[in-house]
């Protein structure tokens, strides 16, 4: 899997690759460690530090793989700088590794904005990652935009309502509602016939917590019954209670927002001990083609939604490539297979630079934040609008349904994820029609 590269100029370098973490909390907190805070940026220079933290280790890797080509693409890119309120501004990207540890994370966010005095936060994947970097932005008032974790859980579990959202802190994806719509437009009108009794494994984590108190009611409205073993805690390793529950109640529809590796135990499991779903809907894994392939012909027949793939019908504002043409890039550069983490970090990008044209100084970190809360416009993921909800500091984007299958045709891949329904996102072509697991 790739990692970001390792930097290997000066500390004052345009171009800056992966460091080693460091620059702890200390015992005073990070508004101690800042020196104070004041509402521009202490760094006076004519150069935007972009902070970018992902999991490029660790149980969730997967998404930190397209992390090597992005940077070195995004760097490319900036490589002129930036022109910002008739000022010419060089760019540079500081990007680090949260291991997928919440304490990793929360460590790496804090070298960042006191070490390297970073104007912006761009941060993706998991709420592992994720929560941990937007707390110490929002307690910092360090600007800061991330993606790939259902809102509500970035949003609810970080202690937000809507009498008290969040000012520094802004989040574009994916929530209940767009998986609702999805779900139950592929489990309703797919094709394959059920009897709407879905078995769900949502653990004791924050996506788990959101997804059981807004799409569980959500799906009951719906008609589908719900059978619930309970919150597991991440890292189970025996799944025979929940296996028994599920074939006890014949649920013909599965569906569970597990880390990677506690996914793979459980199918394995399930297969072991005749649990056969006839559609299993899974989400925060079987989202990669490593993912799907790590599993064999288990894989094979796994539905899962897309918040990005090369069908998508949009174009990159910052590289001016097609959905298509980035993912055959990807492919190309690296030999890998496209995934859809590509489209939405490559879009937290092309906002960030949306926002930071917006100002008249970038470094002032009240008026960049503002400006990312106005944001409005169309990116490689779709379009985008901040000022539209569902929650103020909040965009959501389009989600679709594929199903991974056998790659044929004479594919160098393993598996290929086909789009199998659209919801309501008819500018979307599908490529199939779902198919029963077999």
């Amino acid at each position: 899997m790739s990692t970001p590269a390792n930097g290997n100029l000066s500390r004052r370098s345009i171009i800056r690759g992966t460091a080693g973490a460091a620059g702890l909390f200390t015992a005073g907190g990070l508004l101690t460690a800042c020196g104070g805070i004041k509402e521009s940026s202490a760094q006076t220079d004519d150069v935007l530090r972009i902070g970018y933290v992902s999991p490029s280790t660790g149980p969730a890797a997967g998404f930190g793989e397209p992390n090597a080509f992005l940077m070195k693409k995004l760097r490319a890119t900036f490589k002129d700088g930036l022109k910002i309120g008739g000022k010419k501004y060089s760019v540079e990207i500081i990007d680090r590794d949260s291991q997928s540890n919440p304490q990793t994370a929360a460590q790496v966010a804090a070298d960042l904005i006191n070490s390297e005095k970073i104007d912006l936060m761009l941060v993706t994947s998991t709420p592992e990652t994720v929560n941990p970097v937007a707390d110490a932005c929002e307690a910092a008032k360090i600007p800061c935009l991330s993606t790939a974790v259902p809102w509500e859980a970035w949003y609810f579990g970080r202690g937000a309502t809507p009498e008290k959202p969040f000012t520094y802190t802004y989040h574009f994806f994916i929530g209940v509602a767009e998986i609702h719509t999805a779900y139950t437009s592929l489990w309703t009108k797919g094709g394959v016939e059920t009897n709407k009794r879905v078995g769900v494994m949502w653990p004791n984590d924050p996506d788990g917590k959101a997804i059981r108190q807004g799409l569980g009611p959500q799906l009951k409205k719906s008609g589908f019954t719900i059978v619930d073993p309970g919150a597991y805690e991440d890292g189970t390793n025996d799944y025979s209670a929940q296996i028994a529950a599920f074939k006890k109640a014949d649920a013909e529809i599965f569906n569970t927002f597990p880390l990677p590796p506690d996914f793979a135990t459980f199918w394995k499991q399930a297969r072991q001990q005749g649990y056969r779903p006839r559609i299993a809907s899974i989400a925060k894994t079987g989202l990669l083609p490593s993912q799907v392939e790590a599993l064999g012909s288990l894989g094979h027949g796994l539905s899962a939604g897309f918040w990005w793939s090369p069908q998508f019908p949009f174009t990159s504002t910052l590289t001016d490539q097609t959905a298509r043409q980035l993912a055959d890039d990807y492919e190309k550069s690296t030999g890998k297979q496209w995934n859809q983490v590509i489209g939405s970090n490559m879009a937290l990008f092309e906002v960030a630079v949306h926002a930071l044209k917006a100002t008249s100084d970038p470094k002032d970190r009240k008026e960049l934040a503002a400006a990312l809360g106005e944001a409005k416009l169309t990116t490689v993921a779709g379009p985008l609008d901040f000022t539209a909800g569902p929650v103020k500091n909040v965009s959501t984007e389009p989600l679709v349904m594929a199903q991974w299958r056998k790659a044929t045709g004479g594919s160098k891949f393993a598996v290929e994820p086909v789009i199998v329904d659209n919801g309501n996102f008819n500018a979307i072509p599908l490529g199939g029609e779902l198919e029963p697991l077999r």
